[in-house]
């Protein structure tokens, strides 16, 4: 009589406990599971195991008839899962433990054959691999979306005129599409660093084993294929040790929350009675609980603040892996709760700015008159007189000098008349006032990439077709 296959399985034994006489104790359990992170990648898990149940089968390893039953019974439990009438064992060890021993469960000898050739070393790798190929696609969806919006917003504005800053301080007049552009060329540039690191997850971990293969005739190619993979690691060692791919994305998005933290800094800034550039709907605003009249812009404020999260979680995954001699060590289970956090966080945040977006208002007027202050047509002067000749570090001294003159008169360069001018310069002439306006400042900087509206609708052009070409809708 096989009495592996009669006794009553423990559904709950880890998969190493034959080696062990005694039991761990449940607060030891409790502190090594990971139930509760990689639950998320119980669907990865299954399919990795059947591409792998399929290959033993096809490479003869076991036979073609237990192959197939290993196949039937992962998708019986996939569909149970997926209809909730199966549900996660918080008990199990790890994704791979539930399900294999659920399996074992239904099938006896065969589901404990499921695990020939593998470990859970090069499994959990191949797990997050999976994952991430669906996730992060996800994920650049909801960027695409964004850069869209921005996009959207800005055709309705190439001609709505905004400060332009360095420092904090008015430097030169452009338009508020030009500036929403300048985000949406960032997030493009985050968009496509996500599709850089998708091509080097592309290779299958299965078969590396716990560090050096296996003596089996696995046949990791098919395995690969059979899961979308562009081929397989070259290295076993590596295949299992690594965590690279984890910071990298955790990097990728550590950099969209920066991206998305200092558009909210403005969005922060151009709300206040101060700026009044922008005024964020009631639905993307809070109250005070004491203050009646506050309208405050909160989820600006929670997305500014979770990028600290994300930049937590990109540090937390480098430590994990900066003392590690290779190969595997059970630090790496750390790895899932820092990169499954750094990803919820940010797509949530892209989600919610998007929308926050969409539904804000944006006072043109206010900007307009925003530009008026500050000087910002002083390089305007300079250059005027580098058109009649001047040396630029000449005509930037007098230019310098009339805002110093300005600034004593308390008012602005183009309020001063012609003869006040030519005090500072001869050269000036009464073409100079009409190219001091605020938006003829704008247009005369038709350079690629500059303010002018001819150039920012070609970049609002570029941008749709740069999510057009990638699918976005």
């Amino acid at each position: 009589m096989n009495t592996q296959t009669d006794a009553a399985p423990d559904r709950r034994a880890a998969l190493w406990s034959g080696r062990f006489a005694d039991k761990p104790d449940e607060a030891a359990v409790q502190f090594e599971t990971s139930i509760y992170a990689d639950e998320r990648l119980a669907f990865d898990d299954i399919a990795g195991s059947k591409a792998h149940a399929a290959m033993l089968g096809s490479a003869g390893i076991i036979p073609q008839a237990e192959a197939d039953a290993l196949v039937g019974a992962l998708a019986a439990i996939e569909a149970e899962l997926r209809a909730g009438t199966l549900a996660l064992d918080p008990g199990a060890e790890d994704i791979h433990s539930f399900v294999e021993n659920e399996l074992t469960a239904r099938l006896g000898d065969t589901g404990r054959k499921l695990h020939t050739g593998r470990s859970r070393n090069d499994q959990i790798a191949l797990d997050e691999r999976l994952y991430l190929r669906r996730a992060v696609p996800e994920f650049q969806r909801k960027l695409l979306a964004l850069v869209g919006t921005l996009a959207g917003i800005a055709e309705a504005h190439t001609g709505t005129l905004l400060p332009g800053y360095t420092h904090l301080q008015h430097a030169q007049p452009v338009t508020l599409a030009h500036h929403l552009c300048a985000w949406a060329w960032m997030l493009a540039r985050d968009h496509g660093r996500f599709s850089d690191a998708l091509a080097r997850i592309s290779l299958s971990p299965l078969g590396a084993g716990a560090l050096a293969g296996t003596t089996l005739p696995l046949d990791r190619e098919a395995v690969a294929a059979a899961l979308g993979f562009a081929g397989v690691t070259p290295n076993s060692l590596d295949a299992v040790a690594d965590r690279d791919y984890c910071v990298e994305l955790a990097a990728g998005f550590s950099l969209v929350m920066a991206h998305l933290s200092r558009f909210c800094e403005e969005i922060i800034l151009w709300s206040t009675e101060e700026f009044g550039f922008v005024a964020l709907s009631e639905k993307w605003s809070t109250g005070s609980s004491i203050m009646p009249q506050k309208k405050n812009p909160d989820f600006a404020e929670l997305i500014r603040g979770r990028a600290g999260r994300v930049y937590g979680d990109l540090l937390a995954l480098l430590t994990m892996l900066k003392g590690l001699p290779l190969s595997y060590n059970r630090d790496l289970q750390e790895d899932k709760a820092s990169l499954f956090d750094a990803y919820d966080t940010a797509a949530s945040s892209v989600s919610v700015f998007a929308e926050m977006l969409k539904t804000a208002e944006w006072n043109a007027g206010r900007m307009a008159v925003s530009c008026a202050g500050g000087y910002a047509n002083a390089t305007d002067v300079a250059e005027y007189l580098v058109r009649k000749g001047v040396p630029f570090r000449t005509a930037h001294a007098v230019s310098a000098r009339l805002v110093r003159y300005a600034i004593e008169k308390k008012c602005a360069i183009e309020a001063l008349t012609l003869a006040e001018l030519r005090q500072h310069s001869e050269l000036f002439a009464g073409d100079i006032f009409a190219q001091l306006e605020s938006r003829a400042c704008v247009e005369a900087r038709s350079l690629a990439g500059g303010p002018a509206e001819s150039q920012t609708r070609a970049q609002i052009r570029d941008l749709k077709a740069f999510c057009a070409a990638r699918g976005a809708t």
